[in-house]
């Protein structure tokens, strides 16, 4: 069901970053659901902040213990004065205020057989095995998906029973594969081609059906299954008694269904099945799984859990886990005793970081055993981060120095010790971007402690306002903050978590031209940096700061259920480098003559009618606005779409409808036409291939049709851009229109652009006016210099009441007709055209929580490369993967050894040295013969220029010279000019460490 078929149930603005990873079938679910989660310490608010931000149709929250100190540490919706209150109790408005569509309550009573038969999901996340072993048993049987959580310091489980047979209706995340048709041949079996241009990935078996075929019509329709051949072509069924193949058609993967089967806890204790990606991995899980078993036992004869960091208790769990039941199928496997110690020692912790990625997989398991969409976890997975700890963790943290207190960081005291905590609070951090991540850090930093207690602050800095499509996975706003500064509003957010936090908020890009905010003396008061963006561009930018001024930074970023977290510390790993496709592909255009000419695909169609759109509303008004002033010159005038505006002055909106309809005419009929004449489809080439092959598709034209929704929609969007673009009143009666457009007559050809495939001359043949239209367009504004200017439309993709991303999409669609490409909805439309990156809050935490962890070894001190972790994951995969970073690559010159995290220093000197001085200097010190210096583009020095040019270089000072070349003096505070040399002998691929001149 496309996402306008649930526009009345879905808040489609609100969940549009989420309707792309999911779809409206899978949200509709989810906002029908029932879901129970007993536990409100740090995990269970992490899985409940998820859910309700998704849009779960209903929330219980249920758990009989009151809030504690050590509750503070990672549950973000209690405070200072829910001391002594019911967890459920006090977290129930906070919740509730997220999203005003979810119905959240309370259940103070026990977890009985009749409360649980109320909902399709239970979670537990706070609870004793016994109980777990009950209510796992009891759901089982009655056919209620259960999941069990729990944290325990650095160490997190998750359980998933989904039943014995569970159907998951779409187990991938990616869109069904598609592909064009080249050739299908008459035989048994019928071989089928693909067009060079689509690499596919179909797999052996996979079902495909077939649409949009000329001549073998029979297929269209169909569904069969293929088998791929080794030159990449398909084998389907017998194909001998149908029509010859004339052209076109695609074929569509069917995503098929796919059963999971899942034991009850009470027999997946014993039998568990892990989800690791090695056999090292599995060991490992098998022995946390063991050592989690003795933490219960453990709890259950004493109490409590083991006291922080205390060698008796520690002893006591690991015989405990000597003496536990071996696992099924692993009893050639020793028990890692060491690791079992360790996870004793800090089990009494609960860090923020652990519970965010703990709640982020569980309440996306949640999401898949509501929806169907995605496979499972198959069923345990655990997942462990004691690298965080300092090598010597046993004799550097003590139970004194880790000993509960009555404060909000007990928790992470309880892991980290109270010396660690006042390391934290000293921290002074730049945080980049308040978006969906940014807001997750900032929640976690302010749990954590980072910058708090008035000897360490926070800045957070980002340009953008609040949208309502925020709302969805950025835990910090909320409906009222719409329109307001993200990074105001976050850090007033941030504030009201932990009072004691330092946060100054700037609504400031951090940027080239912001250098003078974000400068040499800013930098040196900052200890790190995390950056939460959106774009691979600003990510070079900041990560090229954290290199120059030798700043540790935290990186993340989601695409859907995939997520990356990074951490880059001087000297120790390897700086920062963007994926080089991803960098490659930022902001890249298709060739001109391909969009409006050859597509071959949709997101070609969805660029031309982007381009229809800039061209159509906002050039061409601008362009008018500009030369309706009489002392403007007419002869550079550009925009080839100008005099299609002017032409006509509309007064009504019928007259606006009589325009849109003329333009429909236009583009998908008239347009092809000509096309058609210039390159007819019989039309071959000098060496006999058919014209149209390849990835040229031969276009059909369109005949209008009222009655059928695209050409409705197209005028319509069309029709109320023109009006707006006029300013005159629009109308969204589709009925009348649809009457309108059946009595208006067929619009007269219009004079066409000349067909021109050479993408330079096709760029300038469409934007530059020949003689006889200046002379038109002179008569014409003359006329319209006293009518009231025209307003330029810029294109919005998040309001949807606009028509903007109408028009795009019913522009695309009908232009995908015209060649038989398969269409896109509305929503792909959307996203394609916006850039929209589809997103939920799921990975969001999971990503943050991962920083998170790594911004403890960062802060805890010198630490070696094999302690610190880039992470990977895909929630819709079952994959989690972390793995030590690279260490930074050495280069040579000579004698001279350098990594990428190197500079050159040299000091103006007191009076300041001079260029002759400078250079003297780095081949004295350095052996360097420099051939020639740079300070940015600019070149201060070269080997090559004649002796008078180096003579009156030389003479100068430095700033001097740096002022002179580029015009431009050093601001005030510059505490450093960065120039870049290049020396005699050098090799072609050396790079020289920067040059830092110290003012």
């Amino acid at each position: 069901m496309d996402v306008l078929e649930t526009s009345k149930l879905l808040d489609e603005e609100l969940y549009s970053r989420q309707l792309y990873v999911l779809g409206s079938a899978a949200m509709q679910r989810i906002q029908g659901a029932k879901v129970l989660l007993s536990g409100l310490q740090g995990l269970g608010a992490e899985v409940a902040k998820n859910l309700v931000l998704m849009g779960v149709g209903s929330l219980t929250l249920h758990d009989p213990h009151p809030t504690c100190w050590s509750d503070l540490t990672a549950q973000f919706f209690l405070s200072e004065h829910d001391l002594g209150k019911n967890r459920a109790e006090a977290s129930q408005e906070p919740i509730a205020q997220l999203n005003g569509a979810v119905r959240v309550c309370v259940h103070m009573g026990a977890i009985t057989e009749d409360l649980l038969l109320d909902f399709q999901v239970v979670v537990l996340t706070a609870s004793e095995l016994e109980e777990q072993l009950k209510v796992g048993r009891f759901c089982h049987q009655h056919g209620i998906c259960f999941m069990m959580a729990n944290t325990r310091g650095l160490v997190g489980q998750l359980f998933c029973d989904f039943g014995e047979d569970f159907t998951v209706q779409d187990p991938a995340e990616a869109e069904p594969l598609v592909a064009a048709i080249q050739h299908i041949s008459q035989g048994s079996p019928g071989v089928v081609t693909l067009r060079e241009v689509d690499i596919h990935n179909f797999q052996d078996g996979d079902q495909v059906t077939f649409s949009g075929i000329e001549g073998m019509v029979e297929l269209n329709g169909c569904t069969q299954p293929i088998h791929i051949q080794e030159d990449r072509t398909l084998k389907i069924g017998d194909t001998t008694t149908f029509s010859r193949y004339l052209r076109g058609g695609t074929i569509t993967e069917v995503k098929k269904p796919k059963t999971v089967h899942h034991e009850s806890l009470t027999t997946a204790l014993l039998h568990p099945r892990m989800v690791a990606q090695s056999p090292q991995e599995v060991h490992r899980a098998h022995c946390l799984h063991q050592a989690f078993r003795a933490l219960h036992q453990f709890q259950a004869h004493t109490g409590h859990l083991p006291k922080p960091w205390h060698p008796g208790d520690a002893e006591a769990v690991v015989r405990l886990a000597r003496c536990l039941e071996p696992l099924q199928g692993t009893q050639e496997e020793p028990l890692d005793e060491a690791l079992v110690r360790t996870v004793a020692l800090c089990s009494a912790g609960d860090l923020s970081p652990m519970a965010a990625i703990l709640g982020a997989l569980t309440a996306q398991e949640v999401l898949k055993a509501i929806s169907g969409k995605f496979t499972p976890l198959d069923q345990w997975l655990y997942f462990d981060a004691l690298d965080c700890l300092p090598e010597d963790a046993e004799s550097l943290l003590s139970p004194k120095d880790c000993a509960p207190r009555s404060c909000r960081y007990a928790g992470q005291i309880a892991v980290f010790g109270a010396s660690f905590q006042e390391k934290l609070s000293r921290q002074h951090y730049l945080l980049v971007g308040a978006g969906a991540i940014g807001c997750e850090l900032l929640k976690g930093f302010a749990l954590m402690g980072l910058g708090a207690n008035g000897s360490g602050s926070i800045t957070i800095a980002d340009m953008d306002h609040i949208e309502r499509s925020n709302l969805s996975r950025q835990f910090l706003f909320r409906p009222l903050d719409i329109g307001s500064s993200k990074a105001k509003v976050a850090a007033e957010a941030a504030s009201r978590l932990n009072r004691g936090l330092q946060i100054t908020p700037l609504t400031h890009p951090v940027d080239r031209t912001t250098e003078h905010i974000f400068g040499d003396s800013f930098f040196s008061r900052v200890d790190g940096v995390a950056a939460a963006l959106d774009s691979f561009q600003a990510r070079r930018y900041v990560a090229a700061r954290c290199t120059h001024y030798l700043k540790p930074l935290l990186e993340a970023g989601t695409l859907g259920t995939w997520g990356s977290a990074a951490v880059f510390v001087p000297h120790v790993t390897e700086v920062y480098k963007a994926p080089t496709s991803a960098a490659a592909s930022e902001g890249a255009t298709n060739p001109v003559c391909t969009v409006r000419f050859f597509p071959s695909t949709v997101e070609h169609t969805l660029e031309w009618a982007r381009n229809e759109f800039e061209g159509l509303f906002r050039l061409s008004a601008e362009t008018i606005n500009r030369h309706l002033q009489p002392s403007t010159s007419l002869a550079d005038i550009d925009g080839s779409q100008v005099l299609d505006v002017l032409r006509v002055h509309p007064q009504t909106w019928q007259d606006c409808v009589v325009w849109a309809r003329g333009q429909w005419q236009l583009c998908f009929h008239d347009s092809i036409m000509q096309l058609l004449k210039c390159f007819p489809p019989e039309k071959v080439l000098e060496d006999g291939t058919p014209f149209w092959s390849g990835p040229k598709r031969c276009p059909q034209p369109l005949e209008f049709d009222a009655n059928q929704d695209m050409h409705l929609f197209y005028v319509l969007a069309a029709a109320n851009l023109y009006a707006q673009m006029h300013q005159l009143p629009g109308s969204k009666d589709q009925a009348s229109l649809r009457e309108l457009l059946k009595v208006l007559p067929v619009p007269s050809p219009q004079r066409l652009v000349p067909i021109v495939t050479s993408d330079l001359a096709s760029t300038k043949a469409s934007t530059k006016f020949g003689p006889e239209q200046l002379k038109e367009l002179h008569k014409v504004l003359e006329v319209r210099r006293m009518d009231p200017p025209l307003q330029p439309l810029l294109f919005e993709k998040d309001n949807d009441s606009n028509f903007h991303v109408d028009f795009v999409a019913a522009a695309a669609n009908l232009r995908a007709q015209n060649y038989g490409i398969p269409p896109a909805n509305r929503a792909q439309s959307k996203r394609i055209v916006g850039h929209i990156i589809p997103a939920i809050a799921t990975t969001t935490a999971a990503v943050a929580g991962l920083l998170g962890l790594e911004l403890y070894k960062v802060v805890g001190g010198p630490r070696p490369l094999g302690a610190f972790r880039h992470s990977y994951l895909h929630l819709a995969g079952n994959r989690l993967s972390r793995w030590i970073p690279p260490a930074p690559a050495n280069q040579t010159f000579c004698h001279l050894t350098w990594t990428c995290w190197e500079r050159l220093k040299v000091p103006a000197g007191h009076p300041e040295r001079t260029l002759e001085s400078l250079l003297a200097h780095l081949q004295e010190r350095h052996e360097l013969r420099v051939r020639m210096l740079l300070y940015g583009p600019a070149v201060l020095y070269s080997v090559g220029w004649p002796p008078d040019r180096q003579a009156q270089h030389l003479a100068l000072k430095v700033t001097e010279l740096v002022q002179r070349v580029t015009g431009q003096v050093p601001e005030p505070g510059r505490q450093v000019l960065v120039l870049e040399l290049s020396c005699e002998g050098e090799e072609e691929d050396t790079a020289f460490p920067p040059l830092h001149y110290e003012l």
